[in-house]
């Protein structure tokens, strides 16, 4: 039903950004038995405009079929290959306070094709506990494993975010998740996507303050 496909051009980080919440809806589309969305239904899931949701879909050589739509199937396909989905990714979760035990029980994380495999702290006194049905371990025993085939997250105090993000480097890991509220530097090659909750919520209390202040 897809049109063939356009010469693949680079795609914008913006437009990374958002595959994953097109992935989303698409997946709940078929759950829902939809195996054809239009450019308009799949904007609506996913809270974007159409043509914003076409542009980046052009990225891709993905057109659809005009009067037609999207193959559901085909266009998840398309996306889950370009996020490098078809694979399962091993992740570490560094850092095993409260943050770091809540991550390792979230189950979301193996419904999306990510495995946590290793819980490390550097805290002799949480080494050898198990959490969430896994067993920390310290950097020695897990520098056996770390590659650049591992995603690293990072769920650590702000002091040490930068000396563990050192250490996660010079092992070889290239991806980096990094929860701590403190920016962190990386030499060229290895991509840190930082996760900051309290500053999220300092711009949702802002939004709703001047949303009082206009009511």
């Amino acid at each position: 039903m897809q049109s063939a496909p356009a010469t693949r051009r680079e795609i914008p980080g913006a437009t990374v950004a958002r595959l994953p919440v097109y992935l989303r809806a698409l997946r709940a589309a078929a759950a829902a038995g939809t195996d054809v969305i239009s450019s308009e239904e799949l904007a609506r899931a996913a809270g974007v405009r159409s043509s914003g949701l076409r542009k980046d879909l052009s990225f891709l050589g993905s057109y659809g079929v005009r009067g037609v739509g999207y193959d559901v199937e085909h266009l998840t396909e398309e996306i889950s290959r370009e996020l490098g989905l078809h694979r399962e990714w091993s992740v570490a979760i560094i850092g095993m306070g409260n943050l770091g035990h809540a991550l390792a029980a979230y189950s979301g994380f193996a419904t999306r094709g990510f495995s946590v495999r290793w819980l490390v702290d550097s805290d002799p006194a949480i080494i050898g506990r198990t959490i969430a049905g896994k067993t920390v371990i310290g950097f020695p025993q897990f520098e056996q494993f770390a590659d650049d085939g591992v995603i690293a997250v990072l769920a650590t105090p702000p002091a040490s975010a930068q000396a563990v993000t050192d250490q996660v480097v010079a092992l070889g890991i290239r991806s980096i998740l990094n929860f701590a509220p403190v920016p962190v530097h990386v030499p060229d090659g290895v991509e840190v996507r930082k996760v900051d909750l309290a500053t999220e919520l300092q711009i949702l209390a802002f939004h709703g303050q001047r949303a009082g202040v206009e009511a």
